[in-house]
């Protein structure tokens, strides 16, 4: 190699290794090596040193930078961001073959994308090894620095397995038969005599194969996360009719009058609509909502993953914001890059004011599975929480210590459950601080009993960061960190 170029490489290394990566630095860097050589030179070290530390898209800051590099003519970016309807041309560097294209991004975002080149061959990010499974196939998977990754989607040898079974049900009202998948939980067999509460998903093929949901339910359950629950995954046979058009009627009173009494009658459930769940992403979302609507004395618990509401001039949302307050709890989570995200805001504000109980999440990301197997334990677990583990000395007859558990989910946005115990009577105060010192909540304040508490705390109006949450009972007091991430 030539010694002048050499010595580029290598000096151009040692600058990014000692954190002066910014791209446009790195952009006249290029545009100053002289020939097609040292301009190759610049940009080996760039993407070497970024596969090493941020990974591809390179993070600078706020920015991430997309990048190619191949023999195609022209290059572009697309995806959730985008709505993947609209192509992000890419600029080539002259005498060279690589393309880039950057914007900003929150710190916590999560995005899907896939590199276009030549005009119409969509392709995977060849220099990003990180994928995100999809309903039409993988996609590139840009995660900016603050983004906290779901541990529970990974299939853990040591964690007790449940069993998931394969049935066929045939339906009078569809005229169809559907494939059903019931997930038991590994303590079923043991446990004869005891009944379960029960998780019915739609998009059941999905939510098994693209969110891992049978590993979901096994962490979550032996974490003690949520409590042990029945699973039940139901494969539609055209979904967008079922869901939200034609046949979606015959679809809902499949599941209330055939699903349901068959699940009841063949598995040890707890019969009751308190201790029923139905959920699903997008239209899955929207017959969700039909169901418990129309149903609530079947379904009193709803979760949305990014529900698209737009079907039949919005029926479900019509029907549930300008119709009486039903006994009915929602969990709504959707994205900040999806098209439906005023939708939701709407639908939320509609719900808090006619004094629903509601758990809701705004995520920075799009309409994909990424967002939706990340929140799939959280939902449960806001419904169906896993018990407080016993202490010794509740093992042995004694009152609990004082305990302040770590608040959950954290970090949260915007709200968050936080579960403590006292031992005995005492004046309880429970104050937000924010890392300066300054009181920002009074979350509670009174005497309370011995026992267990569960308080859920909505941090709407607070800025992200860290906040410490201080629990003070009698003379014994404990402070907890919160991140709360907008």
């Amino acid at each position: 190699m030539n010694i002048k170029i050499l010595f580029t490489a290598v000096l151009i290394l040692s600058q990014l290794a000692s954190g002066q990566s910014n791209f446009f630095n790195f952009l006249g860097r290029v545009g100053s090596a002289g020939d097609s050589l040292a301009k190759a030179a610049v940009i080996d070290s760039f993407i070497t040193y970024h596969r090493n530390t941020t990974g591809i898209p390179a993070i600078d800051g706020n920015y991430a930078i997309f990048v190619y590099r191949g023999s195609a003519s022209t290059a572009a970016v697309a995806g959730d961001f985008t709505s993947w309807s609209s192509l992000m041309q890419m600029t080539k560097i002259a005498g060279t073959n690589f393309f880039y294209y950057f914007r900003t991004f929150e710190q916590d975002a999560r995005l899907d994308y896939k590199i276009i080149t030549n005009g119409n061959n969509w392709i995977l990010d060849p220099l990003n090894p990180r994928t995100c499974a999809g309903g039409f196939g993988p996609n590139s998977e840009l995660a900016m620095p603050g983004y906290v990754r779901p541990w529970e989607i990974n299939y853990n040898a040591s964690v007790p397995r449940g069993a998931v079974e394969t049935k066929n049900l045939s339906s009078t009202n569809t005229g169809t038969s559907f494939q059903v998948r019931i997930y038991l939980p590994a303590e079923y067999t043991a446990n004869p005599g005891k009944r379960y509460k029960t998780v019915y998903f739609h998009d059941g093929g999905d939510y098994l194969n693209l969110a891992n949901t049978a590993t979901v339910l096994d962490n979550a359950i032996d974490s003690n996360k949520i409590e042990p629950v029945i699973g039940v995954f139901v494969y539609p046979n055209n979904r967008n009719d079922e869901y939200a058009g034609a046949k979606r009627t015959q679809y809902r009173l499949f599941y209330v009058n055939e699903l349901v009494p068959y699940i009841d009658a063949n598995y040890r459930t707890v019969a009751d609509k308190n201790a029923r769940l139905v959920l699903g992403d997008s239209f899955g979302g929207n017959i969700s909502g039909l169901i418990t609507y129309y149903h609530s004395d079947v379904f009193a618990n709803c979760g949305l993953h990014s529900a698209a509401f737009w079907p039949n001039d919005y029926e479900a949302y019509n029907l549930i914001v300008n119709s009486p307050k039903l006994n009915i709890r929602y969990f709504s989570i959707w994205g900040t890059y999806e098209s439906l995200f005023t939708n939701m805001r709407n639908f939320r504000d509609s719900l808090i004011s006619k004094g629903y109980e509601l758990y809701w999440a705004e995520k920075h990301e799009g309409h994909s599975w990424g967002l939706w197997k990340a929140n799939i334990m959280n939902m449960i677990a806001w419904f169906f929480p896993g018990s407080p583990v016993k202490t010794e000395d509740e093992i042995s007859g004694l009152p609990a210590a004082f305990n302040v558990e770590q608040n959950y989910p954290n970090p949260f946005n915007p709200s968050t459950r936080i579960r403590f115990s006292l031992p005995e009577p005492a004046f309880t105060e429970i104050m937000l601080y924010n890392v300066s010192g300054e009181m920002m909540r009074v979350v509670q304040s009174g005497y309370l009993g011995a026992g267990n508490y569960s308080v859920d705390f909505d941090g709407t109006g607070l800025s992200s960061g860290i906040y410490l949450l201080n629990v003070r009972a009698g003379k014994k007091e404990k402070t907890i960190k919160m991140l709360l991430m907008k």
